[in-house]
């Protein structure tokens, strides 16, 4: 069967793409959740070049409004769907039952441990190296790595000064959370405020005399620098930045604020001056158990290309951008 995010699932039946060819020989199988939709495939549409066309998710197509479930996920569709999503597999995948049998080999996960996944990576989460790195304009400058116990992704903080003596001293050090963006930060790409959100905070930390940024291995708000860049097709097609992630078979936003946590407990700051414009930081932190004790704004200029992605940021994710 092909099991397709939901945006994909009206993509099948109603565009006017080869999409609706293939549509006479999906069948839907009950029940379908609301985040996973499942199809029975008619032999004719298993052919390498037809499942690609399926998941190809930069289509031609119009994007169905699609609500926010109401009910609660089963477990099963719900670690299923993150399941893809951990091995960036969305917006389709192509699955088998699994009947036990000697001479399958089968690595099992459980529902639970997947859906427990995000969390536990963020519990094991611990510093492997540090070194002084001085940057231009902050010349006392370290870097902490982070691993988990998966060895998965490095997270690193970038330490200017040294914030965790002021957290010593009772005073609250200036802190940003601060998304890899390998198109903004590296590149200098105009489409994003990114770049100058991660040098202008170096430089605000630096004018103080100590801050931290964590520099987290969530690109493109935890999609993937890949999905991003077929976001960034869909949005050249008319879509906004929220439409594109939904279309791709994303949330808005796939990030968590465990990683930045754990992190900061590491390091001995457990009261932070948040450097952020967007209150869902705030809010994700403080849930963490991190005290929140002020806001401190983060806003850049538009440079003529990113002036409907900060329009969106404001509008549709409530960005605090004024």
């Amino acid at each position: 069967m092909l099991l397709v995010a939901p945006t994909r699932a009206a993509a099948l039946v109603r565009t006017a793409t080869p999409l609706r060819a293939a549509a006479a020989d999906a069948v839907p199988l009950p029940p379908a959740s609301p985040d996973v939709a499942a199809f029975r495939l008619s032999p004719a549409l298993l052919a390498p070049g037809t499942l690609r066309g399926l998941a190809d998710p930069t289509v031609e197509l119009v994007l169905p409004d699609v609500p926010q479930p109401t009910r609660d996920v089963p477990p099963l569709a719900a670690a299923a769907l993150a399941l893809a999503k951990l091995a960036r597999l969305l917006p389709a995948v192509v699955a088998a039952p699994a009947r036990e049998s000697p001479d399958l080999d089968l690595l099992a996960a459980g529902a639970a441990d997947v859906l427990a996944y995000p969390a536990g990576v963020a519990a094991s989460l611990r510093p492997v190296a540090e070194a002084a790195v001085p940057l231009e304009g902050a010349p006392d400058t370290r870097l902490v790595a982070f691993r988990a116990a998966d060895g998965g992704v490095e997270h690193l903080a970038v330490l200017v000064g040294r914030p965790e003596d002021l957290a010593l001293s009772g005073k609250v050090p200036l802190v940003r959370l601060h998304s890899e963006c390998f198109t903004g930060d590296l590149l200098g790409s105009l489409r994003c405020d990114c770049g100058a959100q991660l040098r202008g905070a170096i430089r605000r930390m630096e004018e103080e005399g100590a801050g931290v940024l964590l520099y987290l291995a969530q690109e493109g708000r935890g999609i993937g620098l890949v999905n991003k860049l077929r976001a960034y097709r869909l949005q050249d097609g008319g879509l906004d930045t929220l439409d594109a992630n939904r279309a791709l078979g994303w949330s808005a936003d796939e990030r968590n604020f465990w990683v930045a946590a754990a992190m900061l407990e590491h390091l001995g700051v457990p009261r932070v001056r948040l450097l952020t414009n967007n209150p869902n930081k705030l809010a994700g932190l403080a849930a963490c158990g991190i005290r929140v004790e002020g806001r401190e704004a983060h806003a850049f200029a538009p440079n003529g290309v990113n002036d409907g992605y900060l329009e969106t940021k404001a509008r549709r994710f409530g960005h605090l951008l004024a």
